[in-house]
């Protein structure tokens, strides 16, 4: 079933979508959707409706279709439940719908089980991305006992897309474990940075140091440690100031944190930017981006300092797939899960930052986005 890229018309299915959130899986599916239109695709985003006026509206290119009213996508400090049922029962409504290849997000994965009722029904292939691969110990770690199931769910899920496209070789790895020999058809397809970004060098110095953390506040990117790092810092004489992008509903337990700490003058927070060129300069504008996640599929916001010339600090925990970019003491360092380790990881990469900060620029110029929307195309292809 092998079609020219001018006939294809792709259906992309996601409750979470740019520009309405700018995760880092968001931002990944833009880069991609984007460029794939410049090669003569025609997108079809199916997600919930994120904007004011008709249900149908157009942003570069890109159809954007709204299947399902907005709902809040976490309850409490988790995804809602709710939410992924109310979005999953409204994926059925794809039945009607035209396109040759269909993409779901695996984030949530109930809208798998419609989606590949709809793919079997209209005779097209079903593609997923797959960003990271929980298993059944980390899911019970978040759920208790009911992690068991979702840990089944998972299982089942990777099940039933015809091909799946993993953002990293330690989460294809991981799928390749989880299912059956030669049952999961996988591509490796990692994120890359937008060489166009208008961003200024890094200005001069001012008097002490900023470090900054970028991201969706949520309990696993380990925030807090940023904040206690931070305030063990200056404890110790280092004129460390911390700045927080981002919005989550880790935010009020962070706020508290700072309050117990007395460090008001020393972290400061700020809502997501609107303009992503702003979160580079930003970003380029800091001494080194503290990155504490212990679970990442990729780490986007990581390889986006790197090409800005900041150095990354980041976890060394094994399901944070954002260290295989980091090479310590060459272009960041990795801290070993305390706030007293992520202090002294910080302190070591401050003493070599602009060093550090050439070899981050050279690993963040082997990853392309034109380059990695070519293999997508080609992912697509059945």
């Amino acid at each position: 079933m092998s079609r020219s890229a001018s006939r294809t018309v792709l259906g992309f299915v996601s409750d979470s979508v740019y520009p309405w959130n700018t995760g880092g899986k968001e931002k990944r599916h833009h880069e991609l959707l984007t460029r794939l239109t410049r090669r003569g695709y025609d997108v079809r985003v199916y997600t919930m409706k994120w904007w004011d006026g008709p249900s149908v509206v157009v942003r570069e290119g890109i159809t954007y279709v709204a299947i399902s009213p907005r709902l809040p996508l976490y309850s409490g400090t988790r995804r809602s439940v709710r939410q992924a049922l109310v979005f999953a029962v409204c994926c059925l409504s794809l039945l009607w719908r035209r396109f040759d290849v269909l993409e779901v997000d695996s984030i949530p994965f109930l809208p798998l089980l419609p989606a590949r009722v709809v793919a079997t029904v209209r005779r097209v292939p079903m593609v997923t991305t797959w960003h990271e691969f929980w298993g059944r110990d980390y899911w019970v770690r978040y759920l208790g006992l009911p992690g068991h199931l979702a840990a089944w769910v998972e299982r089942t899920a990777i099940r039933l897309p015809h091909r799946i496209i993993a953002a990293s070789d330690g989460t294809a790895e991981r799928l390749h474990l989880a299912g059956e020999e030669g049952a999961v058809d996988v591509h490796v397809i990692p994120n890359g940075i937008d060489r166009t970004a208008s961003v200024e060098p890094r200005s001069a110095r001012r008097d002490g140091t900023e470090l900054i953390s970028v991201g969706r506040l949520l309990e696993n990117k380990k925030i807090d440690l940023a904040v206690e790092a931070t305030h063990l810092s200056r404890t110790a004489g280092s004129p460390l100031t911390l700045r927080v992008i981002g919005e989550g509903p880790e935010e009020p337990a962070l706020r508290r944190l700072v309050d117990d700490l007395g460090a008001h003058e020393a972290v400061t927070f700020s809502p997501f930017l609107e303009e992503h060129d702003d979160v580079l300069q930003a970003i380029s504008d800091a001494d080194l981006l503290v990155f504490p996640s212990v679970r990442e599929g990729f780490g986007m916001v990581a390889l986006e300092a790197m090409s800005v010339g900041t150095p990354v600090v980041t976890s060394d925990h094994p399901d944070n797939f954002a260290r295989h970019l980091v090479e310590p003491g060459v272009n960041g360092e990795l801290y070993s899960g305390t706030a007293e380790s992520l202090s002294d990881a910080i302190g070591r990469a401050l003493e070599r930052r602009d060093e550090l900060g050439t070899q981050a620029l050279a690993t963040a110029a082997r990853f392309d986005w034109e380059a990695l929307a070519d293999s997508a195309a080609l992912a697509y292809r059945f």
